[in-house]
């Protein structure tokens, strides 16, 4: 059992840390392989592509800001797309190779890349175990869907807890961190947790957060939220079989003490920025007006660029390649908006943003005005409405 002073540095896993180490966690897992009975009814963002999550970083350390730490931790689960993960890591290992690394998992898949991950430089991974019974897993899991696949839920559940006890071994062997993240759910697996630590210690892992549940707004037939007196002694039995985080909340999505600087506890954002070699905005439009349609389904691009003056305007039309092509179609789509920055659509599938995102094409998907949107890319006003990248 390691101790807990060796984790103190990583502000995942120390009370300390928290407050003067910055980590940036990059969403760049695009889809989940499971979703327990009580998450709300909010839905999953929109992930990023790894080129873009890579220039987001660059934002936030152009600024000055104290980034330690980089994690991939949703808005799905990294080790569903490992391919994204992977090149973010690497991505991330090669431009800043001082920084560490960590995820945060369920564990499936985690047996067949942990030695890649140890190789790209991964240091720190949480695993989120909620039961090593198949009885309470499947009262917990609405549904679990190993890559694509859709299994009956008892046969999913028997295959998570394999998966979950050999990706921790794994993690281990390959030479990571590994801490165990359970929420407590009352009725559901409150008198189960201490199994779960023993389970997991016996496995190799290094440390465990008991978390508390709180109802999500939206969410059905939810527990009521973790009594702090129950937590205590889930703790307290939890604690006789492996080292204990303090009690806080989960590290979260953003950046630890570091703020938007117009508002004081939002998250960082950036939007993709002209350069000299790619000056312009590519938009798809069926009315010319906003931005309200799907790349899929797009024929011409209204390409809008920088006048003498520095305000953009509408440079001209492009025809795009026609639907139907596959692959090909946004490599030929990619070549054809080579002097573009970004490409603004009301949805676009991941294929397509992820080769024209290699090809240096960011793609933002928003239902804004056009020319209020043109505009804040550019440096001016506020478009009408949020994008959703």
């Amino acid at each position: 059992m390691s101790t807990f002073a060796e984790n103190t540095s990583h502000p995942c896993f120390g009370m300390t840390a928290r407050k003067t180490v910055g980590r940036l966690h990059l969403p760049v897992a695009p889809r989940a392989n499971a979703r327990v009975r009580f998450a709300g009814g909010n839905g999953t963002k929109p992930a990023m592509m790894p080129e873009e999550a890579l220039a987001w970083l660059d934002h936030v350390m152009e600024q000055g800001k104290p980034i330690s730490i980089v994690g991939i931790t949703g808005p799905g689960d990294p080790l569903t797309s490992p391919e994204l993960t992977l090149r973010t890591l690497r991505l991330v290992r090669e431009k800043y190779p001082e920084l560490s690394l960590c995820l945060t998992t369920l564990g499936m898949n985690g047996a067949e890349y942990a030695e890649e991950l140890a190789e790209v430089g991964l240091s720190h991974v949480t695993v989120l175990v909620d039961a090593v019974d198949p009885e309470v897993a499947e009262n917990l899991y609405a549904w679990i869907r190993p890559a694509k696949r859709t299994l009956p839920l008892k046969e999913a559940v028997a295959l998570l807890l394999t998966d979950q006890s050999r990706s921790v071994s794994a993690f281990k062997k390959a030479g990571i961190t590994v801490k165990i993240n359970t929420t407590v759910y009352p009725g559901y697996n409150a008198g189960h947790v201490e199994k779960i630590a023993s389970t997991m210690a016996g496995l190799g892992a290094d440390i465990m957060a008991v978390v508390p549940f709180h109802p999500e707004e939206g969410a059905e037939d939810a527990p009521q939220a973790t009594d702090m007196e129950l937590l205590s002694e889930i703790r307290d039995r939890a604690a006789r079989h492996i080292d204990l985080m303090p009690t806080f909340n989960e590290c979260g999505e953003n950046l630890v003490g570091l703020d938007a600087p117009d508002k004081p506890g939002a998250p960082v954002t950036v939007l993709p920025k002209p350069t000299k070699e790619r000056p312009n905005v590519a938009v798809v439009s069926s009315t010319g007006m906003d931005i309200d349609l799907h790349l899929g389904h797009a024929i011409k691009a209204m390409i809008y660029g920088p006048r003498g003056d520095g305000l953009a305007c509408l440079l001209g039309v492009r025809d795009l390649p026609e639907p139907g092509s596959g692959t090909q179609r946004w490599e030929t789509l990619a070549d054809t908006l080579g002097d573009c920055f970004v490409l603004l659509t009301a949805s676009a599938g991941e294929n397509p943003r992820k080769i024209l995102s290699r090809k240096g094409l960011s793609v933002l998907i928003t239902d804004g005005e056009i020319e209020g949107t043109v505009d804040v890319l550019y440096g001016g006003g506020k478009k009408g409405k949020k994008n959703k990248k």
